[in-house]
């Protein structure tokens, strides 16, 4: 049987007088005095079919045809007889039918795709494969395709090989927890599946790959988010005998071939840089958002000059005052900078001081206590009538610019101050290599504990000293768009003395070094040459491209927030036999009696 010789998208003036068939679903029908119009949907778009009363049989299919039954349908190309439908690329012609053939009958569908966003999400993932009918999700899905073709492509002519790397790995955990896979053959043992495939990848490099690409599965034990889900995709790569700006000229070069191809955009060659302090100090961000201004202005010399003691305390407890100035944002009432104040709590502010800007001079929230500095702050926040300042204050710096930052993205959204065609990229270099841990009293890796430091600081390394060692910067460098970070990667550490350096740094004596990370450190000591990589976010780029924010929007198969698929009801309880084969027992927390 002849199932198609078109799609239902296909069709033109070009066609006309031509016999076709086509194969889809019903996406909807209407009656007109005997005739029957039916609309036929497959994925590349909508073709209206025609029944008339003359052809007796098909036109007897067709008045049993309900939304979502699947049909072939064979006919002559005609001009539309109602007149062009220009919302439709084959608005112009329509078929008219002769022969119809129901391949099958549907149920009554728990939605209608066209009416999806009347019902809620988790309707529509329980029932994914009706959600998947969706010509946005159809558009969504070739999209990401597409991304994934001229990846493959791109690095293809770079040189690069695609291998693939294990999912059934050691357990190293580091930062997420691990997804943990029992052995049947090894009793009492545990795979992991990856987190990413960073060991595995620098093992390649050290094997002379020198060029290597995968757009590989991870998987992450930690709660859902809007941008994350437990199993993503990473477009993951690695070079050999490579600096910094080697690694993002070519991932550069690949977002460029990307964002032009899919959306005909530019992007600006070479990509702005911005160093980790400077992204911190003005944006309180490691990720900042550049489409609006709003920076953070340090006042912590003027703060002193107050008799306010919640400025003037933080200082003396060596924290700083920052502020953004929110332009137009006097208008905000009272009601709402208190609903700001509570917000900004999460992120841990003790609340939120604001004064707003009348007549040149500062007025309302903490204003009657800054008076004696209020020419110099406006002077210095570049404030006019009309705007709204908002303070951070604390003794930790790190609490300031992580208030603020969160803030700065709110209001502009709220406030709507950003252009949503604006597109701001970001490269984000010069990261601390370490991080002090309060809750665990020690060094912690910021990206992971095989990033290079740079070279003016591999002294350091044997510091003992607290600010030295703080001020260690590393190769490692994150691109971001509008906030939002693509992907991030670094220079490796090549050298093992290097590496047991750092280990020993990170509190990893020797011992835990090799039952963990033995077969790294072994391959380090047999030639392992200069390299770097970098990870982007197949999910998240897709997200960019299409104007979504969830990313369950952009993955065929999505978790919801807890981890749940509602469609196939993954994860389920398992027979015990499958349990005494990897003798295991479930032992599930007692409950406390509910009163």
């Amino acid at each position: 049987m002849n199932y198609r010789t078109h799609t239902c998208g296909e069709l033109r003036e070009t066609h006309l007088d031509q016999t076709v068939t086509l194969s889809g679903w019903v996406n909807n029908y209407r009656d007109h005095g005997g005739v029957r119009f039916i609309d036929l949907r497959d994925r590349e778009g909508i073709t209206q079919i025609v029944f008339h009363p003359e052809a007796a049989d098909a036109h007897a299919v067709a008045q049993k045809l309900r939304r979502e039954d699947v049909i072939t349908v064979t006919g002559k190309c005609i001009v539309r007889e109602g007149g062009e439908n220009p919302k439709l690329a084959t608005g112009k012609i329509e078929v008219d039918a002769t022969e119809a053939i129901v391949l099958n009958d549907a149920a009554n569908p728990p939605f209608i795709p066209d009416e999806a966003e009347k019902v809620g999400e988790e309707t529509r993932l329980r029932y994914r494969y009706v959600d998947l009918r969706r010509p946005a999700m159809q558009h969504i899905l070739k999209t990401r395709h597409r991304v994934t073709k001229i990846t493959r492509d791109y690095f293809d002519e770079q040189g690069f090989y695609e291998v693939e790397t294990p999912f059934l790995c050691r357990s190293t955990p580091e930062g997420a927890r691990d997804f943990l896979v029992p052995s049947r053959l090894q009793e009492g043992e545990f795979y992991a599946l990856p987190q990413s495939p960073q060991l595995f990848k620098q093992i390649l490099m050290v094997g002379g790959i020198e060029k290597y690409i995968q757009i590989a599965r991870c998987f992450r034990d930690e709660d859902p988010r809007a941008d994350r889900q437990a199993e993503f995709t990473q477009v993951d790569m690695e070079m050999a005998f490579v600096e910094q700006e080697d690694v993002m000229s070519v991932n550069e070069g690949l977002m460029r071939r990307i964002w032009k191809d899919v959306l005909d955009i530019e992007i600006p060659n070479p990509i702005k840089r911005m160093t980790y302090a400077d992204a911190m100090n003005d944006y309180g961000s490691d990720r900042p958002d550049l489409r609006f201004d709003m920076k953070l202005i340090d006042v912590s010399d003027l703060a002193t000059q107050t008799d306010f003691k919640v400025f003037s305390g933080a200082v003396e407890k060596g924290g700083i005052v920052k502020a953004i100035r929110v332009p137009g944002g006097a208008k905000m009432t009272r009601k709402e900078t208190d609903a700001l104040a509570e917000w900004v709590k999460q992120f841990g502010a003790g609340g939120l001081p604001i004064c707003k800007v009348e007549g040149g001079t500062i007025a309302t929230g903490v204003a009657k206590f800054l008076m004696p500095i209020a020419e110099p702050l406006v002077e210095r926040m570049g404030a006019e009538d009309g705007d709204l300042i908002c303070f951070g204050v604390d003794p930790k710096p790190a609490t300031v610019h992580r208030v603020l930052g969160e803030l700065r993205v709110k209001l502009a959204h709220d406030l709507e101050m950003i252009d949503p065609k604006q597109a701001e990229w970001l490269w984000v270099v010069d990261f601390p290599m370490v991080e002090w841990s309060e809750d665990k009293k020690r060094w912690d890796s910021l990206h992971h504990p095989f990033t290079a430091p740079n070279d003016e600081d591999l002294d350091k390394l044997d510091s003992d000293d607290h600010d030295t060692i703080a001020s260690i910067k590393s190769k490692a460098y994150d691109l971001v768009l509008n906030g939002s970070e693509m992907g991030g990667g670094s220079i490796r550490i090549h050298r093992p003395d290097v590496q047991s350096k750092v280990f020993k740094l990170l509190g990893i004596d020797e011992e835990e070094a090799k039952a963990k990370f033995g077969f790294l450190l072994d391959a380090l000591n047999y030639g392992a040459p200069p390299h770097g990589g970098l990870a982007f976010g197949l999910d998240r780029t897709v997200m960019q491209l299409v104007g979504t924010s969830n990313i369950r929007d952009v993955i065929a198969f999505p978790k919801t927030q807890n981890g749940a698929d509602l469609m196939t009801e993954a994860p389920s309880p398992v027979d015990e036999e499958q349990l005494k084969e990897l003798n295991l027992r479930i032992q599930l927390p007692v409950k406390a009696p509910t009163a």
